[in-house]
């Protein structure tokens, strides 16, 4: 019996030792990802990923908006560290966010019209109409 009692203690102490190197293995690759995370500005995760015009909305916003901006930043961050946003954010979808969540960031917003074979911006066209109308008269 003693025989098999110290095969069991033998197979005891190897399993134990086992599982607490799977354990510390564990631990090492929890740890790991946390100090990644800390290092990386969560501004610049999300400039990333942001598509057409997006920096622009949030350069817009952060001027308008400081502290409720940095907020949602740190949430988009967050959100894209977990894989639950995976696709480019645009211009539009950025926007549109900030203005669900009631901040109306406003943008410079510009049309432009084709005059002559170029393309000039409506308010120059419309002066340059008004002041060849006041030249007629």
């Amino acid at each position: 019996m003693s025989e098999e009692d110290s095969e069991l203690e033998r197979l005891k102490a190897k399993r134990l030792a086992e599982m607490q190197k799977n354990i510390s293995t564990k631990q090492e690759i929890e740890n790991k990802p946390t100090k990644e995370t800390v290092s990386e500005n969560p501004r610049d995760s999300l400039i990333k990923i942001l598509g057409f015009r997006g920096l622009e909305v949030l350069e817009n916003a952060e001027s308008q908006f400081p502290n409720e901006t940095k907020m949602i930043v740190n949430k988009l961050s967050e959100l894209i560290k977990t894989g639950e946003i995976n696709e480019s954010i645009d211009g539009g979808k950025l926007l549109t966010l900030f203005r669900s969540v009631g901040l109306n960031v406003r943008m410079e917003t510009k049309i432009n019209v084709e005059q002559d074979g170029k393309f000039v911006s409506l308010s120059d066209k419309l002066s340059n109409q008004s002041s060849n109308d006041g030249d007629e008269e």
